[in-house]
């Protein structure tokens, strides 16, 4: 493909290459801001890109899309020789260590479908649940989030209630 906003030695402008992977110039910009891609200026002071940078934008996407941080996929760009475009032995190495990764949001998502309806605590979408399954809040002493969702069991939370009650009333005290 040929045009004005391609030039002769593998440069694209930015809106060829938006135009391309379907993202924003915004978006690029932000990329390169993130280290994920370099531009070049041309003679006139406009942003260009290598034609590889469609490959390389691509393989951002595909990894945005496996649910990976630019952190993630950042730290994945710097560990090929040389800052060059992933090829398909790269991908294929880089995927094999993320699947453990992916392996453990598939279970989050699979423990969210599981619980959607239920009290996943707190976060809890039930207040009149919450009193049966997370009194008082007591999932919170177990750290952030939604505790239930991230594989805490409601039965482990009432143990501690009990257990912190026992200890209470314990006699002696």
């Amino acid at each position: 493909m040929s045009g004005a906003s391609e030039t002769v030695d593998g440069w694209i402008a930015i809106g060829e290459l938006a135009k391309r992977s379907g993202l924003a110039a915004s978006a690029l910009r932000y990329y390169e801001e993130q280290g994920l891609i370099k531009s070049s200026r041309n003679a006139a002071g406009r942003r260009q890109f290598r034609r590889s940078d469609l490959r390389r934008v691509a393989f951002v996407r595909a990894a945005q899309a496996l649910g990976l941080s630019l952190d993630a996929i950042r730290e994945a760009l710097a560990s090929l020789p040389g800052g060059r475009t992933p090829n398909q032995a790269d991908w294929e190495q880089l995927s094999r260590a993320w699947q453990p990764l992916l392996d453990q949001r598939i279970a989050q998502m699979q423990r969210l479908r599981d619980t959607l309806s239920a009290c996943i605590g707190c976060g809890c979408l039930s207040l009149s649940k919450c009193a049966l399954y997370n009194p008082g809040d007591a999932a919170a002493s177990r750290g952030s989030g939604a505790r239930y969702l991230l594989g805490d069991r409601s039965a482990d939370v009432l143990a501690d209630i009990a257990r912190g009650a026992q200890t209470q009333t314990a006699p002696g005290e």
